[in-house]
């Protein structure tokens, strides 16, 4: 058999890490990458708090990308948690996808910007939202992040109009190791049906209520009752304050009437059957700073 045709046979798969600032489109990129929504999306800073693996499969290769929170200085313990998923990103990757978007100064944390300058693991840097500039101010950006990261790869993208994404995975196969799959081949995700439902309600939370709201909350699914043709799920809304949970339940209940009906036609869609959803809301006080309770919503202290 002939050599060169033996190294197509062989597969090859690899960890692909993506960090950046809050609100650079990491999120998006994933989703658009994998050709599924398993992020969730909207305008707020620190919508993603949890590391997410989206799995890109093909015959000769399986791409492993992990979406992580976006880089801030850390308020509190949830906080600390989030940047502790973006630490161990940096630490376990093949290759990092650093994204950063146009007009941007670089990352908040300087430590991580310093450590990204020197890192061994190859780099790609990716340009983002260049539909939004002129030519002329993309060019200049370009040789600004060439001169700040001389060794990286550098591509302007638009992640939310799929503009190079293709030249994207092409790179990428080129530089995965050669290696067995980590995963089933079929597998989409690291993360359950029940994290999803989770991330859907959380997300209808974070589209509709302004200030502390959005960053008081935290989901967990209580029960997930898969019957013939119905799911009957009942997911905790949990608070810090008896004051937020007036919020959130609106008047005549409306608020949470439609965080309820949105989220359930999300969720339907997700596992494709009948859903019956119950949203009770408890207080929980200060739960983002105990050790305890975040470990029981899944983050890593």
């Amino acid at each position: 058999m002939h050599f060169s045709f033996l190294c197509k046979m062989q597969h090859k798969a690899g960890f692909v890490n993506i960090i950046g600032n809050p609100n650079v489109g990491k999120s998006t990129l994933m989703n658009a990458l994998i050709g599924q929504k398993l992020s969730i999306i909207t305008h707020k800073a620190q919508t993603t708090r949890h590391r997410i693996l989206g799995i890109l499969n093909s015959d000769n290769y399986q791409i492993v990308f992990s979406d992580t929170p976006g880089i801030i200085e850390p308020l509190y313990k949830l906080q600390e948690s989030m940047m502790n998923f973006v630490y161990s990103a940096l630490n376990d990757a093949d290759i990092l996808i650093y994204m950063i978007e146009v007009g941007e100064k670089g990352l908040k944390d300087n430590k991580l910007f310093e450590k990204l300058k020197t890192t061994d693991t190859p780099l790609i840097i990716l340009l983002n939202k260049i539909d939004l500039a002129q030519q002329d101010f993309v060019s200049q950006e370009i040789k600004k992040w060439k001169k700040e990261f001389p060794n990286a790869d550098l591509l302007p993208i638009s992640a939310l109009n799929n503009f190079n994404l293709n030249v994207i995975i092409t790179k990428l196969v080129d530089m995965i190791p050669i290696s067995p799959p980590y995963y089933d081949k079929d597998a989409l995700t690291d993360k359950s049906e029940r994290f999803f439902v989770e991330e859907i309600i959380r997300e209808k939370i974070l589209k509709h209520y302004k200030k502390e709201i959005p960053y008081s909350v935290e989901i967990e699914v209580e029960d997930f009752l898969d019957e013939v043709d119905i799911i009957k799920i009942r997911a905790i809304i949990f608070v810090m304050r008896e004051s937020q949970k007036g919020i959130i339940i609106g008047h005549k209940g409306m608020g949470l009437k439609r965080i309820g009906s949105e989220a359930r036609k999300d969720i339907e869609n997700l596992l494709g059957k009948k859903v019956f959803l119950e949203t009770p809301i408890k207080v929980k006080k200060n739960w983002r700073n105990d050790n305890n309770q975040l470990k029981k919503f899944g983050y890593k202290l």
